[in-house]
C-alpha cells in the first residue's frame, strides 16, 4: 500500500510553521501537510474563526508537551491582527503593519446600571429583626383581608382595621383601583391614618402591624391615657393646618427656617406653585406632589367675579386646531393641581384656578375616584362660566383648562382699568377747556344757548343716548337670526352629506346581497306527495314534541348543512323536530315549506314553544336515504352567514336613511318659516 502524501512530512510541527496563517504556499511539498493538518484546508483560509482554531491547537500541543516554553515565547511575540507576513518576489518574508478588519482600535466602554439603594421602611427602622421576621411569616399565612374600595382609606375602613386589631395584631388590606397602582403611596396613607406599621407587601396586598404602643397592649394603654385628653385639640389643629400637613406628606420636611430639605426638584417646584391655593388632598392615589383638595375650598366667595379679558392687538382669542393639539401635549406630563369630587358651587375652586393661572398656563383637575354621582360635564360647564377659560380635555378622570390668549392677571387688569379711567378724565378735561374757549370767543349779540356742539364729546354722547340702544338691539336681533339661519343651513348640508353616504352603502350592500341570492335556488316541489291521515298526523305530532333531540335553525337560515342534519336525524327515527327562533309566523311557515321541499318529507305541524317555533317533519313511508346528503343548489355555511349579515346591514342602513330624510324635511321647513 503506498504511503499517503500527508505522512511524508514531519509529524511534529515547528512553531514558525504553525504561526503563518496568511503566508502564501511555497513550492515545498512538505509545507503543505502541516498546513492541512492544522487548518483542515489550504493555507489561504483567513478569518477570525481560523485564528481561534490556531490558538486552540497551540494550547492543545502545549498541554500534550509537544511545544516547550521557548516555542511558546515565540508564539507570544506574534501579535495577531497587528502585522501580516508576505513573501516578496525575491523570496524574502516581509512583515507588513496591517490591521485585521475585525480588530478595533477604540476600547470597549461598558456602562453598568447603577443599583438603587433600598429605602428602609418605618417597620424596618423601628422594629427588631426577630420581631419583624416573625410578623412577616405570620402575614404570609393570612387569608382574610379588609377590602379598600375606590374611595380609598376612608373612616369606615379605619374603623374596620381597628376592630380587627382588637383580636389580632396584624390586619391584611386588599386594595382596588386606583391605590393598587401605587402601593408605596397606599402604605403612607395607611400608616398615617391608622398609626400602624406596614410589615409585608405583595402586589395589591398590605399587612399592617398595630404596633407595640397600641392601646390594647400594656404599654399602649399608658400612652393612650396620656393622649386621650389632647385628642380633640390635635384633630382641630390637623384640620386647620391641612396645607402644611400636605407639604410634609409631600416629602418635604422643613427645618427651623421653613426651608425644604427633602424631595426632588419637580416636587418642590410643584409644591411652591400650589402653596396658598388651599389644603392638600391627603388621599391622593398617584405619585407626589399632592394636589389641592377642591372639596375643602369655600363653595361661595363673596365679591367673586369673572376675570377681565382683553386680547392683544391683531390676535384672535379662539384657538386653532394645531394650538389645541400642542396645548394638550403640553398638559399631558404636568402634575395635577386640584382634586375635585362635587359638581356644583365651585366658586372657591374658580378663585384658586385664577390665582394659579397667574403662574401657569394650564390648570389640571383630577376627578376623585369613588365620589358619588360625579358629572364631569356639569363641572366643566360651571368652571368655564366662572373662569372664562378654554376647555382642552374632559373625561371621567380629569378636566384640563387653558387660561386663554385674552387672560389678564389681576395686576395687569387693574393697570388697564386705571389707564382707561385716566383716559376718560383727560377727555373730560379737554371737553371743559373747549367749552370755556367757545364761551370766550362767542359773538356778543348771539345767545349762549345757540352755541354749536358739532364734533364734540357731548354730541357723541347724545347720539349714543338717542340711537345707540335701538341700533344695538336691532343689530343683535339680526345677528341672532343670521346665526340661526347659518346653523340650519350648515346642519342641512351635513344631513344631506350623511344621507348620500348611506345611499352609497345601501347600493353596495344590495349588490353583495343580489350576488349571494343568485348563487342558490329552491328545489321544485314534488307533485306526487305522500299523504297521511289525521290520526297518523296527531300521533306523529305527539312523538315529535316528546323528542329530546332537535335541530336548531340559527341566523343562517336553511342551507346545505341543515338538509344534511335532517337526513342524519331520519337515519335513526322517522320524525325530526326543527326549532327556529324566527318571530314572524309567516317567516316560520316559509321556512317549513322550504325544508319540506328540500328534504322531500311531509310537514306534520308547526307548534309554538317557549324557546321558539317547532317544525315537525315526517320522512314518509317510502323514504330512501340519498347517496349525497348535501345539495349543490343551496348556500354553504359561510355564504349563508354572509347573506344574513348583509340582510341585517341593509335593514339598518335603510332605517337610518329614513331618519336622515325626516331630519332634512324638518330643516327645510324651518328654513322656509
Amino acid at each position: 500500500m503506498p504511503t499517503p502524501p500527508w505522512m511524508k512530512g514531519p509529524l511534529l510541527l515547528q512553531p514558525d510553521e504553525v504561526l503563518k496563517p496568511t503566508t502564501k504556499r511555497s513550492s515545498n511539498n512538505n509545507s503543505k501537510a502541516p498546513e492541512k493538518a492544522l487548518f483542515g484546508k489550504e493555507s489561504g483560509v483567513r478569518g477570525k474563526k481560523v485564528m481561534k482554531k490556531i490558538i486552540r491547537d497551540v494550547e492543545k500541543l502545549q498541554g500534550n508537551g509537544v511545544l516547550d516554553d521557548n516555542q511558546i515565547g515565540k508564539f507570544e511575540e506574534f501579535e495577531i491582527g497587528n502585522w501580516l507576513e508576505e513573501i516578496g518576489s525575491d523570496g524574502e518574508v516581509k512583515k507588513i503593519d496591517r490591521k485585521m478588519p475585525w480588530v478595533r482600535e477604540e476600547e470597549k466602554v461598558v456602562f453598568r446600571r447603577m443599583k438603587k439603594e433600598k429605602v428602609l421602611t418605618q417597620a424596618e427602622i423601628i422594629l427588631d429583626n426577630d420581631l419583624l421576621e416573625r410578623l412577616r411569616k405570620k402575614a404570609m399565612r393570612m387569608r382574610k383581608w379588609v377590602k379598600v374600595m375606590k374611595a380609598g382609606v376612608t373612616q369606615a375602613v379605619v374603623d374596620e382595621i381597628r376592630l380587627v386589631w382588637r383580636n389580632n395584631e396584624l390586619v391584611m388590606l386588599k386594595f382596588g383601583v386606583p391605590l393598587c397602582r401605587n402601593m408605596d403611596r397606599a402604605s403612607e396613607i395607611v400608616e398615617m391614618k391608622t398609626g400602624g406599621l406596614v410589615v409585608w407587601c405583595k402586589k395589591d396586598v398590605l399587612v399592617v402591624y398595630r404596633g407595640q404602643n397600641h392601646w390594647l397592649t400594656s404599654n399602649g394603654r399608658r400612652v393612650f391615657n396620656n393622649l386621650a385628653s389632647d385628642n380633640n385639640t390635635t384633630m382641630s389643629q390637623e384640620k386647620s393646618n391641612a396645607s402644611t400637613w400636605g407639604r410634609s406628606l409631600n416629602g418635604e420636611d422643613r427645618d427651623e427656617n421653613n426651608q425644604p430639605v427633602v424631595g426632588s426638584l419637580y416636587e418642590r417646584e410643584t409644591d411652591r406653585l400650589l402653596d396658598g391655593l388651599g389644603p392638600r388632598f391627603i388621599d391622593w392615589w398617584m405619585r407626589k406632589p399632592l394636589p389641592v383638595d377642591a372639596d375643602l375650598l369655600p363653595q361661595v366667595v363673596p365679591g367673586f367675579r369673572p376675570p377681565t379679558r382683553l386680547s392683544p392687538p391683531k390676535t384672535r382669542p379662539k384657538l386653532t386646531d394645531e394650538e389645541l393639539t400642542n396645548l394638550r401635549k403640553l398638559a399631558h406630563p404636568l402634575p395635577f393641581h386640584f382634586a375635585l369630587g362635587r359638581n356644583r358651587n365651585l366658586q372657591g375652586l374658580a378663585n384658586a384656578i385664577l390665582k394659579l393661572w397667574e403662574k401657569s398656563l394650564i390648570a389640571k383637575i383630577a376627578i376623585k375616584w369613588g365620589a358619588q354621582n360625579t358629572d364631569n360635564e356639569q363641572m366643566a360647564n360651571e368652571l368655564k362660566d366662572l373662569t372664562g377659560g378654554v376647555l382642552l380635555l374632559r373625561n371621567k378622570f380629569l378636566i384640563i383648562f387653558y387660561r386663554g390668549k385674552d387672560f389678564l392677571p389681576q395686576g395687569v387688569a387693574n393697570s388697564v382699568m386705571e389707564r382707561e379711567m385716566a383716559l376718560r378724565r383727560c377727555q373730560l378735561i379737554e371737553e371743559d377747556a373747549r367749552v370755556k374757549v367757545a364761551e370766550t370767543f362767542q359773538v356778543a349779540n348771539e345767545p349762549l344757548a345757540k352755541t354749536s356742539t358739532v364734533g364734540t364729546l357731548a354730541e357723541f354722547q347724545d347720539i349714543q343716548t338717542k340711537y345707540g340702544v335701538l341700533e344695538k338691539e336691532n343689530n343683535e336681533l339680526e345677528i341672532q337670526i343670521e346665526a340661526q339661519k347659518e346653523n340650519l343651513e350648515r346642519e342641512l348640508r351635513n344631513q344631506e352629506r350623511k344621507l348620500a353616504i348611506l345611499n352609497g352603502k345601501i347600493e353596495k350592500s344590495a349588490t353583495k346581497l343580489a350576488k349571494l341570492n343568485s348563487s342558490w335556488q329552491t328545489a321544485e316541489p314534488d307533485l306526487d306527495l305522500e299523504t297521511i291521515t289525521e290520526e297518523e298526523r296527531e300521533c306523529l305530532r305527539k312523538i315529535g314534541l316528546k323528542l329530546s333531540s332537535c335541530l336548531l335553525l340559527g341566523r343562517r337560515g336553511v342551507f346545505n348543512g341543515v338538509i344534511e342534519g335532517v337526513h342524519q336525524h331520519w337515519k335513526h327515527r322517522e320524525v325530526v323536530k326543527v326549532i327556529t327562533m324566527q318571530r314572524a309566523f309567516l317567516r316560520v311557515i316559509y321556512t317549513a315549506k322550504m325544508l319540506v321541499a328540500e328534504s322531500g318529507g311531509i310537514l306534520v305541524s308547526v307548534e309554538k314553544l317557549k324557546e321558539g317555533h317547532a317544525i315537525i317533519i315526517y320522512r314518509g313511508k317510502n323514504y330512501r336515504r340519498p347517496s349525497k346528503l348535501m345539495t349543490d343548489h343551496l348556500l354553504t355555511k359561510r355564504e349563508a352567514l354572509q347573506r344574513s349579515i348583509e340582510l341585517q346591514r341593509i335593514g339598518s342602513l335603510k332605517f337610518f336613511a329614513y331618519q336622515r330624510r325626516q331630519a332634512i324635511l324638518d330643516l327645510k321647513l324651518k328654513l322656509v318659516l
